[in-house]
């Protein structure tokens, strides 16, 4: 397929563009400044910013990015081509260690390949937060306490207050005569008819001889 020069320098030129800069790039044996134009999957550079002429392509497929062992320059990087052929690789240069780290990583990211296992883990990670927020508001759900009902009450029936209660029960309690007698000897007169009537005859004698001794003591 033949490539249109003109449609290519358009489309390194129109904004914006996903990285440029000035890198070294390493040619017939030694390094030359190349002003690099990153775009999509291409890389295009040009002799100097702002130029109409391109001098190079590189189409970002297929190649892997690492650092070079080249020690003419402190911070190299090299793009390697593998073919069935031959592995063909590209030395770049930056001018310090922070520029280093943003081409290469923006150089990696740049494939087409890289951008579907991209999209494909972004996919797997939405589906994961979508099936844990529906588990999550299903647990929610099956969690809630059910409203008890609701009851109706006669607006008329006064509940009686537990002070209230407690009043009656002493009043009771206080205003109730009580006789003590022992056990042992209600079980002997409990079947005994003339021993009760001897009792209440007893208590009745009793009762008056404890009046008049009353008495007795008012008139002195």
């Amino acid at each position: 397929m033949k490539i249109n020069e003109k449609n290519l320098l358009s489309f390194a030129l129109t904004r914006p563009v996903d990285l440029d800069g000035y890198l070294l790039f390493k040619k017939e044996g030694k390094f030359q400044k190349r002003f690099f134009v990153l775009k999509g999957n291409l890389l295009f550079y040009f002799e100097k910013k702002g130029d109409k002429e391109l001098l190079g392509l590189l189409l970002l497929e297929g190649c892997t990015v690492e650092l070079s062992s080249d020690e003419s320059q402190p911070y190299c990087f090299q793009l390697t081509f593998i073919t069935p052929g031959e592995n063909r690789s590209y030395y770049l240069a930056a001018d310090n260690q922070q520029q280093l780290e943003i081409w290469m990583k923006a150089i990696t990211c740049a494939s087409y390949e890289y951008v579907k296992i991209m999209v494909t883990e972004l996919q797997r990670q939405l589906e994961e937060i979508d099936n844990r927020n529906k588990n999550q508001l299903i647990k929610k759900e099956t969690t809630l306490p059910e409203r008890p009902p609701r009851q109706r009450q006669n607006p008329f029936n006064k509940p009686q207050t537990a002070s209230h209660s407690s009043t009656i029960t002493t009043t009771a309690e206080i205003t109730k005569p009580s006789i003590f007698m022992p056990t042992e000897f209600l079980e002997t007169i409990k079947d005994d008819e003339s021993c009760l009537e001897n009792l209440q005859q007893e208590i009745g004698r009793a009762l008056k001889e404890d009046m008049r001794a009353d008495q007795k003591l008012t008139v002195t």
